[in-house]
């Protein structure tokens, strides 16, 4: 009987062992939601440094990038056949109209156009676009976008790093909670590394592709047929009414002021007339 006890005692330690062993084995492998929270802070605190500093080292080395553009106000004998020029020079220079407008005035034409040439043949173009004509006035800004484009790719890097951190932390979560939690955070990172894609791209473009701005205008005719002597005689005319109508209007504000100051007047000399004998006497 004793021996029956001792037996079933000893297999009842041995159950009792193998689980706690296994509980152990399973606490360890399977994380908790505050595993989950801290490997998510863990990974996100320490991916804002990682991958700045050499970024920083490569940033003296680095082409700088610079968005250039140009505006141009010229005066051209003829605009249309001016904006032939424009696009074929623009062709010429692997570039492309971006824009385009003409407007006619009457007697002379005048429009605007936006065109789009590769960094490199910049200042090229501008030479053959100031041949076209005479130039007004000119303008060329460039603008350094160079540590911009350094820390939007710093960052890039270091959420990129983030989002396949996020994709082995996924693989791991158990709970719907911990699923929940990383997929909301996985999101917002995703998110992010579309706006700043984005705005790269953009970046790209607007440093390897240049802009010039061409106002153009013909002149101003002074002799031959169109002289405008017409139009010159008829605005004479309109501002002559105007200024006839301008007058009667000024005349019948001041009209009645006047025949009421002289009403005044006259009641007042003969007021005057009637006392001046009685005062006398």
């Amino acid at each position: 009987m004793n021996k029956r006890l001792v037996v079933l005692a000893g297999i009842l330690l041995l159950v009792a062992a193998a689980g706690c062993i296994a509980s152990q084995k399973y606490s360890q492998q399977v994380p908790s939601a505050s595993d989950f929270s801290y490997s998510m802070s863990e990974s996100r605190d320490s991916l804002k440094t990682s991958g700045t500093d050499a970024y920083d080292k490569k940033s003296a080395s680095q082409d700088r990038k610079i968005i250039s553009t140009a505006h141009l106000q010229m005066e051209v004998s003829n605009v249309k056949d001016t904006f032939n020029e424009l696009t074929n020079i623009t062709l010429s220079h692997g570039g492309y109209i971006s824009s385009s407008s003409v407007y006619d005035s009457g007697n002379r034409n005048s429009g605007q156009v936006a065109l789009r040439v590769p960094q490199r043949n910049f200042y090229s173009a501008i030479e053959q676009i100031e041949a076209l004509g005479t130039v007004r006035s000119r303008q060329i800004a460039g603008q350094d976008v160079t540590e911009e484009f350094i820390d939007l790719n710093a960052r890039l890097g270091n959420l990129q790093k983030q989002e396949v951190r996020l994709q082995e932390i996924l693989k791991t979560a158990v709970t719907v909670k911990d699923v929940l939690e990383v997929e909301h955070e996985l999101e917002r990172v995703r998110g992010e590394i579309e706006r700043l894609t984005g705005r790269l791209n953009y970046l790209n473009q607007s440093v390897e592709m240049s802009t010039i701005m061409v106002n153009a205008a013909e002149p101003a005719p002074f002799t031959g047929e169109d002289w405008g002597i017409a139009d010159t005689f008829s605005q004479a005319a309109r501002g002559f009414v105007e200024s006839v109508r301008g007058l009667i209007i000024i005349t019948g504000y001041i009209l009645p002021i006047l025949i009421f100051i002289v009403m005044i007047a006259m009641a007042a000399l003969g007021i005057k007339r009637k006392l001046l004998p009685r005062l006398r006497t």
